[in-house]
């Protein structure tokens, strides 16, 4: 997390890294934990493509993901969630504690997000939560495309 909090300070990014007791595995448990809509979660997933790998940060509220939208932003001709161990492999860290910020994994964004002021997401260590403008999350992420 050390990494995470000098790539924020350096690029004076306005963020909170919000420690907690338990374990938060969902976007309902995260919303109810912080008394926000599940909406302002953003759970990022780790995709795998025959090109590599990619991160998909959403909304909380997005539902099933839609891997048909995620072939033709990624111009690929198959996308999958990789497996918990390929997440680990390719972030460092678990799948529920995945960084909304991994600078060198190109990144979709679900533009939902940017109906909320801030989002709260992983920081890459469990039982912490970073609480980030979604304007941030694309200044700090190689974004290469949108859903929604």
């Amino acid at each position: 997390m050390d990494k995470l909090v000098a790539v924020l300070d350096e690029q004076n990014i306005e963020y909170e890294i919000i420690k907690h007791s338990k374990q938060l595995n969902t976007a309902q448990e995260g919303a109810e934990y912080f008394g926000i809509e599940i909406g302002q979660t953003a759970p990022t997933l780790i995709l795998k493509t025959e090109k590599g790998y990619c991160c998909l940060i959403i909304s909380g509220d997005y539902g099933r993901v839609d891997f048909d939208s995620l072939r033709k932003i990624l111009s690929v001709e198959q996308v999958k969630l990789a497996s918990p161990k390929e997440v680990e492999q390719v972030t460092g860290s678990m799948i529920g504690s995945v960084s909304l910020i991994n600078r060198d994994i190109p990144t979709i964004i679900d533009s939902q997000v940017n109906r909320f002021q801030y989002v709260y997401g992983g920081t890459g260590v469990p039982q912490t939560t970073l609480k980030i403008r979604p304007s941030d999350l694309e200044k700090m992420n190689e974004i290469v495309g949108y859903i929604r």
